[in-house]
């Protein structure tokens, strides 16, 4: 892939903008082409322009890779890896820098890169109001200009919703529209509006921040008043604004010092001025020097504008100006914050409607009555009152829950509660469960249910008095009545048949037709299998696992094996009519690991050399999972089918499939069949298995298309999980694949579960994600479910909640466990309810906000043209912030963005998933890979989201070697790399160790155990075992980091301009990336813009 190569073009962002009348628009906003040099910009996520051909001055660029894979290859060469091992292309964001990036010290704010020296006034805090905490003030630009006397303001609009922060960006500010006060010749206007009108007051710092501001290029710049209609509350025309700030505003922008230029896109066009107000001198794009007069190369000067004022002179040209990366809000440092301000705390869940720390904060939970967030956590925990509040407010109402989750071992797994054979208490109408908000009224003889107000008689044997407060006073010793997640043991009635389940089965069904044998897969599997039946999940302290195993392997015909413990050697029964699949044998199929130890390791000795000599290419699939399926039914059990597969199935069975892959279809109307199963047989079959009780768990081995969006219907389905190892190679893949499987066959998993949510009156669940099947609307049915999946609850309005009661929901899980119990888990959560808007956006989270949704749109590529699944996320984004802006941000010039403080990553975040492979593929991003991260997206957790969109980048060798803590991270952006160190990234799929070209000899020597950089094999997956510091600590990083993540993530090994690089690129999502992605910079601006045009 050249480095130089553009990309194919994609259509910009939204709608293409109205140009002005009276003047030729240049490519981005509308800066002559003449007076600037050209930059590495294109439009809004347009095509790359050819990027900087010619480095910039004095910065030197080093020779692209004299080796790449072709861009246009649509199937990935074996060598790569990636989500599958397929190879993600990316382009060189401007030079590799040969400079260290200068990192300014974490106590900073994210905007903290002077523009100036500060002005020397001392900082004067308000009299009133709380002190700002650490990360509220740290939203706050260092420098801040702060003057005059300090007076008593009027208390904040919008309950106490604190004033947002002002941002400034390096690119000085637009021509405010409207706001042109007679500053001095190089001052600039204050950059942001305060909360609250203080007259014509100067700007104080107030109450603590709670939104952050800044102004950033967006093209176009906001016209005026008179063009649009009336003025925005708190503009003027003319003279200063009445509304003056009421926190800090920016300092005035000095002089760069000679010689500096900043890059970047152009600033907006300045808008239309009338001549006929003098003394306001136009402030022009960010250059707060001397008015110019009409620029060259626009076709004509601006009606009624020829000399901009009264400032008439020669044209003096202006480098470019491009918002400063370290001006907008950054990821890393949110992450660092709320680390620091909620890490050491635990988390007490007592009170209704507490957002939680972030998914990156290493936290304890408390339980006292509200689920912890390990098993849920909310979009918002104050919902909108009104169905009418949150149709304006855009944002989503959604629950991602996570019934199963695994605990740290400090916190303790949910009660187990056994009220014999009445069964657990329950509401007569709605059918909810005793939970800690049910009301026991008439001195305890009776409860009224918290979720339909239906009262219920207690029966006598859970008759308890009441205390003054008319709490019970045996509260605290029933898990039910003072915790959030808790299990009651299920009676009889809750069983199918009204008979209690027999103990679940897992089956191998092992591919070995040639291609898996060639490739060694059947030897290793066989071997890892001997060792890895001793490790069958089990109940508590149980000795040995009740799970009992059978055996199946497959190519064109089906050959199942006895494996009966009274056996000398097992004996194989071959099925070769496919069409109408049966189980030859019950008797010694399903069979007790520890009494048929000697049978097993026979029978697993004995596959690979059986099917050494095999030339049979072609494979089944379905009837492989009907015989499964058939083997349980006979059974009368659950259970789970491990199904090792490696070929498109093209024999001649039910599910007989094609090859359809297309590249053409990418980008038409047509692209969303790629993600659609070929054919209906594999629904109908996944419906079967969910009844039965058989969850499929599928290991891919494929060496070209497969048709992952087929065959992963099943899995999907039925609750199970899909492994995809490309070009699979023992001697690079084995660990990874083993990894993934000890890990698949020990983890503790719920058989033939049914989920349901129930919620108070005012909201319902309406819409569900995640792997499973439903066959009513109510009820998420799932086969098999492990402490990995999520189920993604959307919630609507029914009816109008009530501020005082709130809103709750209760998530209830029925399912057989590993030992065969049948099991209810109960979690259950109480959120606020708001009247305000600014509730709301206080009280968001955006990581969940995120998962959310990125589920929807892998689910909307299913039945929509992929552009239109892109629009529509950036609309509601735009619609969700402009909304923010309109209702609780206070007036202020349209030349500012201003974000939520709780959502001011919500654009990085969304950029990060409207660039991802599913929404915009590179051109070696396969078929089958999309299809494959499509499915794995539906059913992540958030915090698997939060690092799968937005990578970590952590710097190996800026710590000191003997601290014991992980690095801090740092953006996920080429600028932030710095060639002389070495870089570890992971999204918790791929880990790369990205190694700088000028890195110190002793460092590669202690890591590598060769003496120089150019001795590094690139692609390298282990790193090699060394006795000094240095490898000790990566090596132990590298093992706490795969420890984290619920799949093993194979280690590449990537050195600086080398061809693997380009695919390192691919994950430094807040560049541009290659396949026509926006930067996060440019992606910023046009969601100002997108705000902008909601506004006006």
């Amino acid at each position: 892939m050249n480095v130089n190569q553009s990309a194919p073009p994609v259509p910009p962002f939204g709608q293409p903008q109205p140009v002005y009348p009276g003047y030729h628009q240049s490519p981005y906003g509308g800066q002559p082409e003449s007076t600037a040099p050209p930059t590495s910009y294109g439009a809004y996520n347009g095509p790359v322009p050819g990027y900087q051909q010619t480095p910039p001055p004095g910065v030197s660029r080093a020779p692209p890779p004299s080796e790449a894979p072709p861009a246009s290859t649509a199937q990935a060469p074996c060598g790569q890896a990636a989500y599958g091992q397929f190879g993600q292309g990316d382009v060189q964001n401007g030079p590799s820098s040969t400079l260290q990036m200068q990192r300014f010290p974490g106590s900073q704010p994210f905007g903290s890169v002077p523009l100036a020296p500060v002005v020397s006034q001392p900082a004067v805090l308000q009299p009133y109001g709380p002190p700002p905490t650490s990360a509220q003030v740290t939203a706050q630009l260092a420098g801040m200009q702060i003057s005059g006397a300090v007076a008593p303001a009027l208390p904040p609009v919008g309950l106490g919703y604190g004033p947002p922060t002002s941002l400034a960006s390096a690119s000085g500010s637009f021509p405010n529209s409207g706001l042109y006060g007679s500053y001095p010749q190089g001052q600039a206007p204050p950059l942001s509006q305060g909360q609250g009108h203080l007259g014509a007051q100067p700007p104080q710092r107030s109450a603590p921040p709670q939104a952050s501001s800044f102004t950033s290029p967006a093209s176009g710049g906001p016209r005026m008043p008179s063009m649009t209609g009336p003025l925005l509350p708190g503009q003027s025309f003319g003279g200063p604004s009445v509304s003056q700030p009421n926190h800090v505003s920016s300092p005035p922008p000095q002089a760069l010092p000679p010689g500096t230029q900043m890059t970047g896109p152009p600033g907006p066009p300045p808008p239309m001025h009338s001549s006929q107000q003098p003394g306001y001198q136009l402030q022009q794009n960010g250059s707060f020097g001397p008015a110019r007069g009409p620029q060259p190369n626009y076709g004509s000067s601006y009606p009624g504008a020829s000399t901009f004022g009264s400032q008439p002179g020669p044209p003096q040209p202006l480098p470019p100006k491009r918002l400063d990366p370290d001006a907008i809000p950054s990821p890393i440092q949110v992450i660092e914050d709320d680390r620091n301000n909620r890490g050491s705390e635990p988390f007490v869940t007592g009170v209704r409607g507490q957002v939680p720390p972030l998914v990156t904060t290493n936290f304890l939970v408390k339980d006292q009555g509200n689920a912890s967030p390990r098993y849920i956590r909310c979009t918002s925990y104050n919902i909108p009152c009104t169905s009418d509040m949150a149709k304006q407010a855009q944002v989503p109402l959604a629950a991602i829950i996570k019934p199963l989750a695994r605990l740290p071992p400090e916190e303790a797994s949910p009660y187990v509660v056994d009220h014999g054979e009445s069964g657990p208490l329950r509401c007569n109408r709605c059918k909810a469960y005793m939970c800690p908000f049910m009301q026991f009224i008439e001195g305890g003889r009776r409860f009224q249910c918290c979720f339909c107000s239906c009262i219920n008689d207690v029966p006598p044997q859970y008759f308890q008095h009441l205390d003054h407060t008319g709490k019970r006073v045996d509260a605290y010793d029933r898990p039910e009545l003072s915790l959030g997640s808790y299990e009651f043991l299920a009676t009889v009635d809750y069983c199918k048949n009204n008979k209690f389940p027999s103990p679940p089965a897992f089956i191998f069904m092992i591919d070995v037709s040639y291609n898996a044998i060639r490739s060694g897969l059947v030897r290793l599997l066989c071997e890892e299998l001997k060792s890895l039946l001793d490790f069958l999940p089990r109940e508590g302290g149980a000795e040995e696992s009740v799970i009992r195993v059978g055996f199946v392997t497959y190519n064109k015909v089906l050959h199942f094996y006895n494996v009966k413990s009274s056996l000398a050697q097992p004996q194989m029964m071959v099925v070769s009519d496919v069409a109408d699949m049966f189980v030859p044998l019950l008797d010694g199929f399903l069979v007790n690991v520890s009494e048929s130890r000697a049978v097993i390791t026979s029978l697993l000795d004995q596959i690979p050399e059986m099917f050494a000599d095999t030339r049979e290419t072609e494979t089944v699939f379905a009837p492989v999972i009907q015989a499964g399926m058939e083997a349980l039914k006979a059974a009368e059990c659950a259970g789970k089918l491990f199904l090792f597969h490696t070929s498109l199935p093209i024999a001649e069975a039910p599910g007989k499939l094609k090859n359809r892959d297309d590249r053409k279809l990418i980008n038409t109307d047509k692209e969303k069949t790629l993600f659609q199963p070929q054919t209906g047989a594999y629904q109908t079959l996944a419906k079967e298995c969910v009844a039965q009780g058989c969850c499929v768990d599928l290991f891919l081995f494929p060496n070209q298309y497969v048709d992952v969006a087929t065959l992963s219907v099943v899995p999907q389905l039925t609750g199970g999980s899909v492994y995809k190892y490309a070009c699979f190679q023992v001697e690079n893949d084995q660990e990874r694949f083993l990894s993934d499987l000890r890990r698949d066959v020990q983890k503790v998993v719920g058989f033939d579960a049914v989920m349901r949510v129930r919620t108070s009156t005012g909201i319902r669940a309406v819409d569900f994600f995640g792997a499973f099947y439903m066959s009513n609307t109510t009820d998420v049915e799932l086969a098999g479910l492990d402490g990995d999946k999520t189920v993604t609850v959307e919630f609507k309005h029914d009816d109008r909640l009530n501020e005082e009661s709130g809103a709750l929901l209760q998530c209830a899980l029925l399912y057989t466990s590993c030992a065969g119990q049948r099991r209810l888990r109960i979690h259950n959560l109480a959120l606020n309810c708001c009247t305000q808007l600014a509730d709301l956006y206080r009280n968001c989270e955006t990581d969940t906000l995120i998962n959310y949704m990125a589920k929807f749109a892998y689910r909307g590529v299913l039945n929509n043209p992929v552009k239109t699944v892109r629009d529509t996320l950036i609309t509601q984004c735009a619609q969700i912030l402009a909304c923010y802006r309109k209702n609780c941000a206070s007036p202020s010039s349209a030349g500012q963005l201003i974000l939520p403080e709780c959502m001011k990553l919500l654009p990085v975040y969304l950029n990060c998933v409207l660039k991802s492979d599913v929404l915009q593929p590179g051109a070696e991003v396969t078929t089958d890979d999309r299809a494959y991260v499509r499915q794995l997206v539906t059913s992540m957790d958030v915090a698997e989201t939060n690092v799968f969109f937005y990578p970590r980048l952590l710097p190996l060798t800026k710590s000191p070697i003997e601290s014991a803590t992980e690095p801090p991270a740092v953006r996920a952006s080429e600028e932030r790399l710095s060639n002389g160190d070495i870089y570890l990234l992971e999204n918790g799929l791929n880990l790369f160790l990205w190694v700088g070209a000028s890195v110190q000899q002793g460092v590669v020597q202690s890591l590598f155990s060769v003496s120089s950089f150019s001795q590094i094999t690139s692609g390298l997956s282990v790193l090699p075992v060394l006795d000094n510091p240095l490898s000790k600590k990566v090596r132990a990083l590298i093992d706490s980091l795969r420890a984290q993540r619920s799949r093993y993530m194979k280690l590449i090994v990537v050195k600086q301009e080398d061809k693997l690089e380009m695919l390192f690129k691919h994950f430094l999502v807040e560049d541009k990336s290659l396949s026509g992605g926006a930067s996060y910079v440019d992606f910023l601006c046009h969601m100002h813009k997108e705000i902008r045009q909601l506004l006006s």
